[in-house]
Parts: C-alpha cells; structure tokens; sequence
C-alpha cells in the first residue's frame, strides 16, 4: 500500500494551526524538529489524509487547508485511520510506527472553534519516529509491515 506526503506542517504552540514547510528533519524518537507537540511520547508525528479533509469540505466547511488541523503531515492515498496500531511506515527518508489511532478532543480547543469540527479526533494518526530523517511533500509513503 503506498500513498505521498501533500505537506510537512509545524507549530511553535499546541493547539494552533499548523504552518507547511518545505522540509521537515524528523529525529528519532522525538518527532519534526521545532514543534510544538514532538517529545519523548507516543504521539510524535500528527498525519491527516486529505482524503477526511475533503469530507469536511463536501459537509460545508470553508476555508480548509493543509496544517489546519493541526497535522504534521497531510498524506494521500492511504485510509490512515484503518491502519492497525503498530503498522510500520516508510515515510521520506524515516521510518515510523503507528502508536495511536484520533484521540479526544480537549475543551477550548482553538482548531474546534475555528473550523467548526475536528475530524482530528476519529481520522487523525500518530507515529513515533523509529529512524529518523527529511521528509518534504511529494516524499512517498509506504506500508512496509502491519
């Protein structure tokens, strides 16, 4: 199963929009270089297919790109959230492993008032960088154990 990388998106803060960037370094172990959410934690790496962004657009919400939920990489071609936790993905130059499938929504969360809903919380993913390296849009993702 393979699908591509759209954006890398970073954050200074928890809980805000994230911005795309060229390039990310994903380091072992702690996640993108300078965001706010990498760390010594199960919840490294945020991905986000575009594939669930587009369903927020056809129920009517305006305004939505890349980062806007608050994911390090916006992906396609790959239905993130039915990957089984411990899958194994060749992203870019690294190598992560599948750590969390969506998570609760915390109350005052910015990204839910902004947008209206979050689809973080059913169709969001989370990695932990098991080897690390650069990842840019347009990197190929690749199943390589599940």
């Amino acid at each position: 199963m393979k699908g591509k990388v759209l954006a890398v998106n970073i954050s200074k803060k928890k809980g805000v929009v994230k911005t795309p960037i060229e390039e990310g370094v994903f380091q072992e172990g702690h996640g993108l270089v300078g965001d706010a959410h990498a760390g010594k934690w199960h919840r490294q790496v945020s991905l986000l297919g575009v594939e669930s962004v587009e369903k927020m657009k056809q129920a009517g919400v305006k305004g939505l790109c890349n980062g806007k939920f608050a994911e390090n990489l916006t992906t396609e071609g790959i239905v993130l959230h039915k990957l089984p936790i411990g899958t194994k993905l060749k992203i870019g130059e690294t190598i992560q492993e599948v750590s969390q499938i969506g998570k609760e929504c915390h109350d005052g969360c910015i990204i839910k008032k902004q947008v209206g809903k979050c689809i973080m919380p059913n169709e969001g993913i989370f990695t932990r960088v098991l080897k690390g390296g650069k990842i840019r849009a347009g990197d190929l993702i690749e199943v390589i154990e599940s």
